[in-house]
């Protein structure tokens, strides 16, 4: 992930993880190694949503939006939609 994690990059890592997803999805045949790919990538794609989520949340509540951390993958694997 960006080492700055202000919204832009976090927003601009996001559109870059979307571009690999779709490319990987356009590929004629998928293979092992795509699938393993495409499921980290969807991890990484939740990890940025819930930081971006954490910054806004922080904004909205006049708290300091640095604040937001990057959670462990197994935590916002655990968070339903």
């Amino acid at each position: 992930m960006a080492k700055e994690n202000n919204d832009q990059s976090v927003l601009g890592h996001i559109d870059a993880l979307v571009k690999e997803e779709e490319n990987l999805y356009g590929k004629s045949e998928i293979s092992e190694g795509d699938r393993q790919r495409l499921a980290a990538l969807k991890v990484q794609l939740d990890q940025c949503c819930d930081l971006l989520r954490q910054r806004r949340a922080l904004r909205e509540f006049g708290e300091n939006p640095d604040k937001a951390k990057v959670r462990a993958a197994k935590v916002v694997e655990n968070y339903e939609e």
